[in-house]
C-alpha cells in the first residue's frame, strides 16, 4: 500500500475525518489532527501506514468510548466490553481504557458510588440486589465490599415501599402485607427487614386513618 500522498480531503459526513489518497487511489480515513501532519507530495511507507492506523483506531475507539460515557458514568469493564463488542484490537482496547483512567473518566470506585447514590435516589436496592448489578457490570468484589458498607439497608427497604405502599391504601391487611413484601422480596431485602418495613408502613397507614377519622 506503500505510496506517495496525492490528496487530503475532508469527509462530507465528518468534517473531523480526512481521507488519504495514495498515488490517485482512496487508501485510508483518517482524524483531522493526525491528518494535519501530513502533506501531498509526502511518501508513505507500509509501517507508516501501519503506524498511522493504529493511531486512528486509538483516536475512534476513545471518541467511541466518550460518547458512551457522556450518558452515564461506565465502569471499566462495561467500557471495555462495548469496544471490544466494536472488533477493536485488544492493545487499541488497552491503551484506551488506560487513557480514560489517568483522565480521571474512568474510576471503578466512584462508578460503584455513582450506582449505588442513583439507586438510593431513583430505586433503593438491598445489598444483595446492589452487589449482583455492580458484579454483571464488572466491578471488582474488592471495590464493591468497600461501596457498600455502611450501607442502611433498612433505610433503604423504607424509601423503596414507602411510594408502593401509598398505592395500597385501600388494599386490606393480608394484601398490603402480601403485595408489599413480594415487592421488597424483588428487590433482595431479607425477610426480618422485609417485616418490619411492612409493619411500619402498615402502622402508619392505620395511624393516618385515626387522625383522619377524628378530624372528621
Amino acid at each position: 500500500m506503500a505510496g506517495t500522498i496525492t490528496a487530503l480531503v475532508a469527509q462530507k459526513c465528518n468534517k473531523q475525518r480526512v481521507n488519504v489518497y495514495l498515488d490517485g487511489q482512496f487508501a485510508f480515513g483518517l482524524a483531522a489532527i493526525e491528518a494535519a501532519k501530513l502533506r501531498k507530495g509526502q511518501y508513505l511507507s507500509d509501517e507508516e501506514i501501519a503506524r498511522l492506523k493504529a493511531v486512528d483506531e486509538i483516536e475512534t475507539a476513545h471518541e467511541q468510548a466518550l460518547r458512551l460515557l457522556s450518558f452515564r458514568p461506565r465502569s471499566v469493564e462495561e467500557v471495555r466490553r462495548r469496544l471490544s463488542e466494536g472488533k477493536y484490537s485488544e492493545d487499541t482496547v488497552r491503551a484506551v481504557l488506560e487513557r480514560l483512567e489517568r483522565a480521571g473518566l474512568l474510576d471503578d470506585e466512584a462508578f460503584a458510588r455513582f450506582w449505588i447514590e442513583s439507586r438510593a435516589q431513583f430505586g433503593p436496592r438491598s445489598a444483595k440486589a446492589l452487589r449482583y448489578e455492580m458484579r454483571q457490570k464488572g466491578v471488582p468484589e474488592a471495590v464493591i465490599r468497600s461501596a457498600l458498607e455502611g450501607l442502611d439497608e433498612t433505610s433503604a427497604a423504607y424509601e423503596a415501599a414507602r411510594s408502593q405502599a401509598q398505592r395500597l391504601a385501600q388494599a386490606d391487611r393480608q394484601t398490603f402485607y402480601k403485595r408489599l413484601g413480594d415487592f421488597l422480596a424483588r428487590r433482595g431485602f431479607a425477610f426480618g427487614i422485609i417485616r418490619e418495613t411492612v409493619e411500619r408502613l402498615w402502622m402508619e397507614r392505620e395511624s393516618d386513618s385515626d387522625l383522619h377519622n377524628e378530624e372528621e
